[in-house]
């Protein structure tokens, strides 16, 4: 049974399905079966055939407040936590089994040096982080959108690298920041803003500390978390939300 909170639509032009639930506000995660829905304090688990609800949670009485995106790993949702918009910035990742969509572990960085945690995902087993600094009143205290930045991690959370974003992608972001983030299998990482409707294609530089800017996608999303979708082979699916439409978008890039 569908949820009453939750109603299916499907667009065949291009590939693209498009699915009408509620609770879109912050981000959309995905597995080969399911995708999950990320909205501050809650997440909610939808079968990708059918649209029906499978599971939620919630992690109010938890004290969890700013949930920003996901992302499925080895049969493990990784969430992005934050305080945001408090002050000082604080930071955590929430870690759930999607079989039951049970909480299961948490890594605090507590108060985060390099910003706000809006993303995160692994490539060649190390994991990559975004990490969000905005600009006009939610600005830290000596800081503003231009500490944005890319942090890489080892899998016991060592940092060894980091990278900033270029001017255009920044210019772009204000006054908020970047929110979502996701590797596709082209080796290439897929960037939101926080409004607008498109994903930034970036690769890591040759040298230096700044991310390279390849290309801008327009789509039918606005800004907020993204994931791409790993159990479809030879095309690029990507997933995000339209939160001011309250849906879930599906959508292959050519």
């Amino acid at each position: 049974m569908l949820s009453p909170f939750f109603l299916f639509n499907a667009h065949a032009q291009s590939g693209s399905r498009e699915f009408q639930v509620e609770e879109a506000k912050q981000a959309v995660a995905v597995d080969a079966t399911h995708f999950y829905v990320i909205n501050n304090s809650t997440i909610r688990k939808y079968l990708k055939n059918s649209g029906e609800l499978v599971a939620s949670w919630d992690g109010t009485s938890q004290g969890i407040v700013h949930l920003n995106s996901g992302v499925v790993i080895k049969g493990k949702l990784y969430c992005a936590n934050s305080n945001y918009p408090d002050q000082p910035m604080t930071s955590s990742v929430e870690i759930f089994d999607t079989r039951t969509l049970q909480h299961t572990s948490t890594h605090s960085f507590g108060i985060a040096q390099h910003g706000s945690l809006t993303w995160l995902d692994q490539k060649d087993g190390y994991w990559y982080v975004g990490f969000a600094e905005y600009s006009g009143r939610n600005a830290s205290a000596g800081r503003d959108g231009r500490w944005t930045s890319l942090v890489k991690y080892g899998r016991d959370w060592r940092q060894l690298e980091a990278w900033v974003y270029p001017k255009n992608l920044l210019d772009r972001f204000a006054p908020m920041s970047n929110s979502g983030g996701t590797w596709g299998q082209d080796g290439l990482l897929y960037i939101t803003g926080h409004d607008h409707p498109e994903v930034y294609v970036l690769q890591l530089p040759r040298s230096g500390y700044t991310l390279d800017y390849i290309k801008t996608i327009p789509l039918p999303i606005a800004g907020q978390g993204i994931a791409m979708d790993r159990a479809v082979k030879n095309k690029r699916v990507l997933w995000g939300i339209n939160r001011a439409k309250r849906t879930v978008i599906r959508t292959e890039l050519e």
